[in-house]
């Protein structure tokens, strides 16, 4: 099985981190948030991964191959036209008619994918959600779905759109791509993938949907940390090694390659290999490759690579190669 994985988003909202990093790079509970979703799908039996990339691609790329045994073809979006177009862009990469799962990087579901997979008809994830006016909603008539609409301000349903597809006849996507990019069909001034997928319902390709179990967002700071302490809690990482000077409060993650002095950690705490933590007090937060964090009680924090920050009290979002230090004058 072959999966799409559109990489080029800039996390706006994740900034100051993704000026340096791209957003799926994202540390979360142990890993990159890219790590997580190529970690869902191998079950599933995916194989090869084409990775739609934008500004800082290469870090991507990199990351997949020195990481996963997987076959890597690799796209580039220069301009970021929405993420139909970002779709189309691979449409070499598959063979024709040639199915396809979709799987959008920066969100981590967790699903039965490869009972979706056996179905052997074009399916779409969903959840429901209680603001469906800021999703992609469908609309069904029996098991199949009528209609797709992106953000409607009168939602028929909701059933939110989470970012999973699983296309049984990639052909039919492409050409129904084709049309929207040549007339020039926008939605929210963007190239729509549910407009292509409308397009497809429209010339009666039959389209389900399937239940997506957890569907954990990080796009900003306090859904990242959200989903942090959702998989550390679901995942049940093995606590540091304990020493005499450093108590942990599971549930942690803790590289090998920390190195940890007179602190206590957790709960809710996922750190980095390389980062170091000294004199120190810190829980539900993230420290990544490389930080230093000392002499200070830390919570509710992300603390970029190779950042540095000692000192007292805080609640920080401070990005990668910075430094604070705050003292008694």
């Amino acid at each position: 099985m072959k999966a799409i994985l559109p990489v080029a988003g800039v996390g706006s909202r994740l900034r100051p981190h993704t000026h340096t990093t791209p957003k799926a790079l994202v540390h979360v509970a142990g890993k990159p948030i890219l790590g997580h979703i190529l970690d869902s799908l191998q079950p599933a039996g995916v194989d090869e991964v084409v990775l739609v990339v934008g500004y800082l691609g290469d870090q991507i790329v990199d990351y997949v191959k020195k990481t996963y045994d997987l076959k890597v073809q690799v796209v580039e979006q220069e301009e970021r036209l929405g993420l139909g177009h970002a779709i189309y862009l691979t449409k070499d990469c598959v063979e024709v008619g040639e199915p396809v799962l979709i799987v959008l990087g920066d969100t981590i579901v967790q699903a039965d994918l490869a009972s979706v997979l056996d179905r052997g008809v074009t399916a779409i994830g969903v959840r429901e959600v209680d603001n469906p006016s800021s999703f992609g909603i469908v609309q069904l008539e029996g098991q199949r779905i009528q209609k797709l609409v992106e953000k409607p301000e009168d939602p028929p349903t909701n059933l939110a759109v989470v970012g999973v597809y699983y296309i049984q006849n990639s052909s039919t996507l492409f050409s129904s791509l084709e049309q929207i990019i040549a007339q020039d069909i926008r939605t929210g001034g963007e190239l729509q993938l549910t407009d292509g997928l409308q397009k497809m319902i429209d010339g009666g390709e039959s389209m389900e949907v399937f239940t997506v179990e957890d569907w954990l967002d990080c796009g900003n700071p306090e859904t990242l940390l959200a989903t942090n302490r959702h998989l550390l809690a679901a995942n049940g990482y093995v606590p540091f090694q304990q020493r005499r000077d450093v108590i942990v409060i599971p549930p942690v993650y803790i590289d090998s390659d920390a190195d940890l002095e007179n602190c206590i950690v957790g709960p809710y705490v996922s750190i980095a290999a390389g980062a170091q933590v000294s004199n120190a007090l810190v829980r539900d937060s993230i420290i990544n490759e490389g930080a230093y964090v000392a002499d200070l009680l830390l919570e509710k924090s992300l603390v970029g690579h190779r950042a540095v920050v000692q000192g007292r009290f805080s609640r920080l979002n401070i990005g990668d190669s910075s430094e604070i230090t705050t003292a008694e004058l």
